[in-house]
């Protein structure tokens, strides 16, 4: 009887050392999982940095470009006011 609950006993330990292998392995990837998930986090936000400056110099270029279309306005305007002239 004893031979038969040290077996039982050996059985449960070596089933107990294998799923401790699992539990330690799975949390390894979890780890790995979890390091991978804050550098997609860090470069998500320097994208998003990067994307936010290019936008503010799209926003800046076509105000510069409308300021451009008003004064090449005005310009064509006192041109024909000149012509007029002579």
């Amino acid at each position: 009887m004893e031979k038969e609950i040290l077996d039982l006993l050996k059985t449960m330990n070596n089933k107990l050392d294998e799923h401790t292998q699992i539990l330690n392995e799975h949390t390894q990837i979890l780890k790995a999982l979890e390091h991978a998930s804050e550098v997609h986090k860090a470069e998500i936000d320097k994208l998003n940095h990067a994307v936010a400056r290019v936008e503010g110099e799209v926003k800046g270029i076509r105000e510069d470009l409308t300021a451009v279309e008003m004064i090449t306005s005005k310009n064509w305007n006192d041109i024909s006011k000149l012509k007029a002239v002579k």
